[in-house]
């Protein structure tokens, strides 16, 4: 059984306490990060490695960044960064083997505010994501991360909060819906088809979190052949409440 998670980070130094206590507490044998708002030089490697993880990344100061971490070994690099717009310049694509599984880590762009340019290049950049995509189908791939999408009204706690923001877009959901129509499944939907589930919540000024402004924006798609393999879905909750936290929480897979 091979155990996959992928975690929007916001800021993998800033959060380094946090994601430390999350990887020695956990199992992963798989994960992706997001969000790393660091360069190259500044990834926390040596730490990544003591406990107990090789590691490959793709940085940018202060923005964006996307990492795959392999338990015990070396993810061996297949790309980075998405074909189709040799002037983006985001770090929002990285693509390794690890064993058997080709996994996928993705920062799709958030859009806002919307309608605008950054939405245009969310919907270019999610367009360029299914195209490529398709040369993945017929391996047993994981594309995970944070998708910036919310794909129904069930993965939203208050819909009606999220009207205006390009993650609850029509737009945003149809691109969701596309890659679901080219053959990718949505893991956790597999295992808990009609459940509330989320992971991401607001900040609070109080402190904590804010229950009532949850979201599933966090998702893995598995091709065909991995998805007859998955045994369980879930989101570490229990992170958001801790110190210092990101706004997300991990979501994981266990394939067989």
């Amino acid at each position: 059984m091979t155990r996959i998670a992928t975690f929007n980070v916001n800021g993998v130094n800033g959060r380094l306490p946090v994601l430390l206590k999350w990887l020695n507490e956990t199992d992963y044998d798989v994960v992706c990060l997001q969000e790393l708002k660091t360069s190259d030089e500044k990834f926390p490697m040596e730490a990544i490695r003591d406990a107990g993880f090789g590691a490959i990344w793709h940085g940018q100061k202060s923005y964006n960044g996307v990492a795959i971490l392999a338990r015990g070994r070396d993810p061996v690099e297949r790309r980075r960064g998405l074909p189709g717009d040799p002037d983006d310049t985001h770090s929002r694509y990285l693509e390794a083997e690890i064993g058997d599984i080709v996994v996928g880590c993705i920062y799709l762009p958030n859009g806002n505010p919307a309608p605008g340019p950054r939405f245009d290049y969310k919907l270019r950049w999610f367009d360029r994501l299914a195209t490529y995509s398709r040369s993945l189908l017929s391996e047993r791939a994981v594309l995970c991360g944070d998708y910036n999408v919310v794909p129904t009204e069930i993965d939203a706690v208050v819909p009606a909060r999220w009207l205006g923001d390009a993650v609850f877009f029509p737009e945003s959901r149809k691109a969701y819906a596309n890659m679901l129509s080219l053959g990718w499944v949505d893991a956790m939907r597999l295992i808990h088809p009609g459940k509330g589930i989320y992971t991401y919540w607001n900040f609070s000024y109080r402190g904590g979190y804010d229950r009532s402004s949850g979201l599933r924006m966090d998702h893995l798609l598995v091709s065909p052949s991995l998805a007859k393999g998955i045994l369980a879905a879930a989101v570490d909750v229990e992170t958001r409440g801790w110190e210092k936290p990101s706004d997300h929480a991990p979501a994981w897979i266990d394939v067989g």
